[in-house]
């Protein structure tokens, strides 16, 4: 009987979006294209937005949303066509003024292999002008770190 090796998750109980790799993400190099694990992080966080209670229509009832202000990558290993995958995801911290920043972990489910460590941080703007606004109360709540970290915590260090 053999066992499928766990994630050494870089933080504990993270929000998982399953993925399988398929023909569309693979690029001239026979792996998945960079382009393609932003594009994961981005479904993923915003899974993880419908599942703490944030949709879309209710961001645009606010007429506020959070905007990505700068993300950081890391590429470790390569994903292949008919890999399954799985993102994590934390929210690291919350000014409960505008800012969140969001820590994500992909994952190659077969070796348990880091793919990806990747790092978001948002801004909350107002949808009609594209400038910053106050987060509203819902934002503040919902939005809450699941884990304790240094001010300093990244994926850089």
């Amino acid at each position: 009987m053999s066992s499928v090796p766990q994630p050494n998750w870089v933080y504990p109980d993270p929000f998982i979006l399953n993925i399988r790799v398929d023909a569309s993400a693979i690029d001239s190099y026979q792996h998945v294209n960079n382009s393609v694990y932003l594009k994961w992080v981005d479904d993923c966080a915003r899974a993880h937005s419908l599942a703490v209670g944030i949709d879309c229509e209710q961001a645009t009832e606010f007429g506020l949303g959070m905007a990505v202000r700068e993300s950081r990558a890391l590429y470790l290993n390569a994903a292949f066509e008919g890999d399954s995958l799985m993102v994590g995801a934390w929210v690291l911290r919350n000014d409960k003024k505008l800012r969140i920043t969001r820590q994500f972990q992909i994952v190659r489910v077969a070796d348990a292999k880091v793919l990806v460590q990747a790092e978001v941080d948002y801004v909350c703007i107002d949808i009609k002008s594209g400038k910053p606004a106050r987060m509203p109360r819902e934002f503040r709540e919902l939005y809450q770190p699941i884990v304790q970290v240094e001010a300093n915590t990244s994926i850089d260090s």
